[in-house]
């Protein structure tokens, strides 16, 4: 209601600018309680938000906590660097003692030179025998940078220094940056001040750490004996720094994420308090918000508490007022259908009051799944994974678990109830880990085909089996028509001889493929029946007769009978009369073409019957193009233009001409009644009817192809399951089956084997992979064949002020958000 007032001119900033400095003291308190490893308490507490006064007493307490704590940290910080500095002098010390010799003390002298070949050139005495003015820098270097370092020293100092080393045998901490890293101890002898002065840039230069030298034996003795005393004070003083510290941060870490809660709770409130305008006297807050009807007295409650408990002088009062915008959308879910509603919503926020499909894909969504993926065995793992995650979903590790698992999680109402479909199917399928169960015996009596269980004058008329026959014949065929051999179908599924069968391939496609028609044709002409209600609610009769109407003759008079044509080949054709039967497909594709000689068909009067199908399908195609467009025409130049208001809200869009033209159709749509001046704002504008008639035009092509595409689009239901069935049934046959047929010697070891190899087979495959690939055409057949006949997806999503929403834990790495 202030978006002309700056954000730092609001009225609140002060006190959003307070919370965020407390945010930045906790995540550094996070930070330090982290780093020492002190667990944060476990639990979802969530304090109140605290008054003013509390607020300001939080405020100092953090703020001394904070001066205190960066104080000892830098001091310990301080005394863990200087530790480390006296144990690598130490072991410079250590190192440097076998460098050069230095036996004797003296003073210089200037003698004459003595033979160079009877003394080392690195005695003390040979130099001081030279005159010279030796000097030593001693220190320790990294191990990568030895080389260059050394190739430096030689071309800036021309040969005038001698550079030793030596590595240590451990790696040090490096006192910067803590790293623990391989050390060289480097000791540098030169001649004069100003190759020194060069030597000591160079040190400098590759970060080299230089510590004195000691001049004589006893001086390196004191040194060591003094670094070992100032190291063991040095560690005592640590100790009892990090002890101090820890106690510290243990007592921070015990109300640290309840306040971090009650912050982000007050930054919230301030943030929304700026969003308020204020009264001509500047002391009454106005908000204009949106709630949901059956929380009215809800929060005229709230609203009546809080001003009680405040104390304030007036009380909190709410009005409802109308308004031109279109409200937010807010669906309530439970744990069972949030995650059907998030697979709706990834598509589009429903608009306001529109049919929400998210109701019927709690049925469609894994059902459709389980035609791709029918498997008993396979569902039935599923259904138990997803059934102990739903029995376990109140544990903390599952809610904070990993971003997979927790996708899991989210979704574990849904691989439930896709396991439980996919056992359904998998029992129509009649296939186990690609084996069929014969559960109620097969309806195929093979007995029957031998010439021996029948009588004389049956064996002339039919095709029967005799020995012979079955001894020399690599493929015997059953034969339906011949009595007493197909005994009825199988009560509940496919047949399990057909898994013995060498044809078993050509009839489940055959099922599978047509099958998948009928679904998805059901399907469609679903979303387009859903499309009324829309039509209804909104108050649009016309879309109903111009748009939903002609859209389900299109669709019966064509794929509908299709459909029908299916099912009547079914029922009307047996066994016996199969070779006469004709072809769906060659009689479908005669519908179109009007063929000279008319065969003979699926029933008498098939010919007529489709002709009247395709008169009805060409009427309705220029119903939809040109009905809608034409009556909106009449209906602007034969009424006036005025508005439509109703619940508080109009449905008019601005950016809609259709809407546009409906201004003055409140005597056909609202039956004639009157709307109160106060509520109503005469609007015109321009209405533009080739726009109108190029969307219709758009909309309508992209229907009648759609209903072609999206019909062939069904049948990867077919394709799918006829891929999960095929590999099923190589995995067994590459796997399992090699395991059974193992010789008994070393068959139990090899089949533990092979049952562990098909376990994570089958999980990691088939169970994820082709479960994974299923529910991705699953959603694609939602969202675009059935959400796109009524779904227009355009809402806002109605996301209320809740303090849930606030995270109440900070991770390692937390920003303030």
């Amino acid at each position: 209601l202030n978006q002309n007032v700056s954000s730092f001119q609001r009225k609140f900033v002060g006190e959003v600018k307070r919370c965020e400095e407390l945010e930045r003291i906790l995540v550094y308190l996070v930070q330090e309680i982290t780093k020492a490893d002190i667990p944060l308490p476990e639990g979802d507490a969530s304090p109140p938000a605290p008054p003013l006064k509390q607020v300001l007493e939080m405020q100092e307490q953090l703020q001394k906590l904070e001066v205190e704590l960066r104080e000892v940290t830098k001091n310990k910080e301080k005394l863990r660097k200087n530790l480390l500095e006296l144990i690598e002098y130490t072991h410079m010390l250590r190192v440097t003692r076998t460098f050069v010799k230095r036996n004797v003390e003296f003073e210089p002298t200037y003698e004459e030179f003595p033979p160079l070949e009877s003394e080392c050139l690195l005695d003390y005495n040979c130099m001081q025998r030279l005159g010279a003015k030796l000097g030593f820098v001693s220190g320790l270097i990294q191990q990568g940078r030895v080389d260059a370092f050394e190739k430096m020293l030689w071309r800036v100092c021309k040969g005038y220094t001698i550079v030793t080393y030596a590595e240590l045998d451990e790696p040090l901490e490096d006192p910067e940056t803590g790293e623990v890293i391989k050390w060289y101890v480097f000791l540098i002898s030169f001649w004069g001040e100003q190759i020194g002065q060069k030597v000591k840039k160079i040190c400098d230069c590759y970060h080299c750490h230089v510590y004195p030298y000691p001049n004589t034996a006893q001086e390196r003795k004191e040194i060591q004996e003094g670094l070992s005393t100032r190291i063991q004070d040095l560690y005592t003083v640590l100790h009892k720094t990090e002890d101090y510290l820890r106690q510290v941060l243990c007592k921070a870490a015990e109300s640290v994420c309840s306040r971090a809660v009650q912050v982000r709770k007050m930054k919230a409130i301030y943030h929304t308090l700026n969003m308020c305008s204020f009264d001509v006297t500047n002391k009454c807050l106005i908000a204009e918000v949106w709630c949901p009807e059956a929380n009215l007295q809800e929060l005229r409650r709230a609203l009546e508490e809080g001003s009680r408990e405040s104390g304030a002088a007036l009380p909190s009062f709410m009005n409802t007022i109308p308004t031109k915008e279109t409200p937010p959308t807010l669906i309530r879910t439970n744990r069972f259908t949030e995650g059907f509603q998030s697979i709706v919503d990834a598509y589009g926020v429903a608009s306001y009051r529109e049919v929400n499909p998210a109701l019927f894909t709690i049925v469609t969504f894994p059902f459709l799944f389980a035609v791709m993926f029918g498997d008993f065995g396979h569902g039935f793992v599923m259904f138990l994974f997803a059934l102990l995650l739903v029995l376990n979903e109140d544990h903390p590790r599952l809610t904070q678990s990993q971003e997979i698992m927790r996708m899991f999680f989210n979704g574990r109402y849904i691989l439930l109830l896709m396991g439980l479909f996919s056992v359904y199917t998998g029992l129509i399928y009649n296939d186990c880990f690609s084996k069929s169960v014969n559960l109620f015996g097969s309806g195929w009596n093979v007995s029957a085909m031998y010439s021996a269980s029948h009588a004389a004058e049956e064996q002339g008329s039919l095709v029967l089996w005799n020995d012979s026959t079955v001894r020399h014949s690599h493929v015997l065929q059953l034969d339906p028509s011949v009595p007493g051999v197909f005994r009825g179908p199988y009560p509940f599924g496919i047949d399990p001889i057909w898994n013995l069968a060498t044809n078993r391939l050509t009839f489940l496609n055959s099922f599978k493929m047509k099958m998948s028609v009928i679904l998805g044709i059901i399907h469609m002409t679903f979303g387009v029946i859903l499309g009324i209600f829309n039509h209804l609610h909104f108050r649009k009769k016309f879309n109903i007769y111009l748009v939903s109407v002609p859209e389900l003759l299109f669709m019966l008079c064509i794929f509908g009978y299709l459909v029908f044509m299916i099912i009547y080949k079914w029922l009307a054709y047996s066994a016996s009369t199969s070779q006469v039967a004709p072809s769906i497909l060659i009689d479908f594709i005669n519908m179109f073409l009007f063929p000279a000689s008319e065969a003979s068909g699926l029933y008498p009067g098939q010919a007529s019957i489709q002709r009247v199908l395709l008169a009805i399908t060409a009427l309705a195609v220029p119903v939809l193009f040109l009905g809608k467009p034409l009556f909106l025409l009449w209906l602007h130049h034969g009424r006036g233009c005025f508005g439509v208001s109703r619940s508080g809200y109009t449905l008019v869009r601005r950016d809609s001409e259709e809407e546009v033209s409906l201004l003055g159709n409140q005597d056909i749509e609202e039956g004639g009644n009157q709307v109160e001046a106060g509520r109503r704002e005469m609007t015109c504008e321009e209405f533009n009817f080739g726009e109108i008639l190029m969307t219709q035009a758009i909309h309508s092509i992209e229907y009648c192809l759609g209903c072609i595409s999206n019909t062939a689009s069904y049948l990867r239901l077919w394709a799918l399951s006829l891929a999960h069935a095929q590999l099923s049934h190589v995995l067994w046959a590459m796997l399992m089956r090699l395991g059974l047929r193992a010789d008994t010697t070393f068959g139990v070891l090899l089949l533990f084997l092979v049952v562990a190899f098909f376990a994570v087979f089958t999980i990691f495959i088939l169970l994820v992979m082709e479960g994974l690939s299923a529910f991705l055409h699953a959603i694609r057949l939602h969202w675009v064949e059935f959400q796109n006949k009524f779904y227009v997806g355009a809402g806002t999503k109605f996301v209320p002020f809740s303090f849930s929403l606030l995270l109440s834990k900070f991770s390692t790495d937390d920003h303030v958000v």
